[in-house]
């Protein structure tokens, strides 16, 4: 206490506070592109900031106790939007240049004679101010990451389901996903790591290879939304090591998020069904293994296969009446002539506009048999059309 006035020693200390605080805003106004492109109230809130460090520096201060930590609490001045609005790096702006402003006025803060004592105190300060910083934007950092890996899964669920409603619009919009186009969804199995580490990975895959991504968990599968796609089995084929052991599958490619729920019911189907091929490749189309849906119980599959086999095949009687001779016959050029009363060059003739009307070759054996199946379903669908019951 003053002895002649009776009032706190320090009061012209406290006085001076917004003066020094007012410097320290003009200085970064001149020194700060970022401060200038900040709006009238962001700028506002800095100068609250800079004059709450200022005074919780002198309060730190005078209690003249070295122990005592340097808390964070003078960011709390500010709203929780701000930490959005200005970076780490920038808030570090903010403190030194608050803190070189300080320097330099130390006379107006000090008593007489403390003013060596204020700098060295004020460097001790300003580290560890810094220090709470970084801590702030870590936890808020983690905070988001938190919510975004929420939300992200939400997302990815509701494409699953096929739920597209105006609550998986919003949520893609706030992932950044609205304008996203050229969709398909890959599924395997989940890896032994944690959902963290397997999305960064994928993530950090994905990004070299110019690509969205949204990635869940889901009890031991592990499912994938790419964005931006060419060939989604060459993308695909990209990030199958981050993936766990098994098949990984392929939804077709779809225009944009919100048709992707048929992309993921496709390359599910596919995940569930590829066991029934023994040398499945990995990654592997899940129209490539339409054949072993349609026997797993996959109707839409199953009418797929028939439209793009039997039907196509059907619409050319010649080549459907040699497609099941030769298949009858056990692939024997000879054998499916002599069946349908015509030379072995015609039946090599038809087998090749059969690959150019199917996309399949009978010579080769597995593709034979995805025809066989697609016969067999074919027929049964044409047995039920003319039933009056399909």
């Amino acid at each position: 206490m003053d002895s002649d006035t009776g009032t706190p020693a320090r009061e012209p200390t406290l006085r001076n506070v917004g003066a020094v605080a007012t410097l320290a805003v003009q200085r970064m106004e001149r020194e700060h592109q970022w401060y200038r492109e900040l709006s009238a109230q962001d700028r506002s809130w800095v100068g609250l900031v800079a004059q709450a460090g200022i005074h919780a520096f002198l309060t730190w201060y005078r209690q003249n106790d070295d122990s005592l930590p340097v808390t964070a609490d003078v960011f709390g001045t500010a709203p929780r939007e701000l930490a959005h609005t200005i970076t780490l790096r920038q808030t570090l702006d903010l403190v030194r240049t608050t803190i070189g402003v300080v320097e330099e006025q130390v006379s107006l803060l000090a008593e007489p004679g403390e003013e060596a004592q204020v700098r060295d105190s004020l460097l001790r300060y300003s580290r560890e101010l810094a220090f709470a910083a970084a801590q702030i934007y870590a936890a808020a950092a983690e905070s988001r990451g938190a919510w975004d890996a929420r939300l992200e899964s939400l997302v990815v669920h509701a494409v699953v389901r096929g739920e597209a409603d105006d609550a998986l619009q919003s949520r893609a919009a706030e992932l950044g996903w609205e304008q996203v186009s050229d969709v398909a969804v890959v599924v395997g199995a989940a890896p032994q790591r944690s959902s963290a580490e397997v999305a960064d990975a994928l993530r950090s895959t994905a990004v070299r290879k110019g690509l969205e991504v949204l990635i869940a968990v889901q009890g031991n599968r592990l499912i994938v939304v790419l964005g931006s796609v060419g060939d989604p089995l060459a993308s695909a084929a990209d990030l199958a090591g981050q993936f766990g052991p098994g098949p990984v599958v392929v939804g077709p490619r779809v225009p944009h998020l919100f048709a992707a729920g048929r992309s993921a019911r496709s390359a599910l189907s596919g995940l569930d069904a590829a066991a029934g091929w023994p040398d499945v490749p990995r990654p592997v189309a899940a129209d490539d293994l339409l054949a072993e849906r349609a026997l797993n119980g996959d109707g839409p599959a199953r009418r797929l296969l028939v439209d793009r086999v039997y039907r196509q095949l059907a619409q050319h009687p010649d080549l459907l009446e040699t497609a099941t001779a030769y298949l009858e016959s056990g692939g024997r050029l000879e054998a499916t002539g002599r069946e349908l009363f015509v030379h072995p060059n015609t039946v090599r003739y038809r087998l090749g506009r059969i690959a150019e009307v199917v996309d399949l070759d009978l010579t080769r054996a597995r593709e034979a048999w995805i025809v066989r199946v697609a016969l067999v379903y074919g027929r049964i669908a044409a047995g039920s059309w003319r039933r009056g019951t399909g």
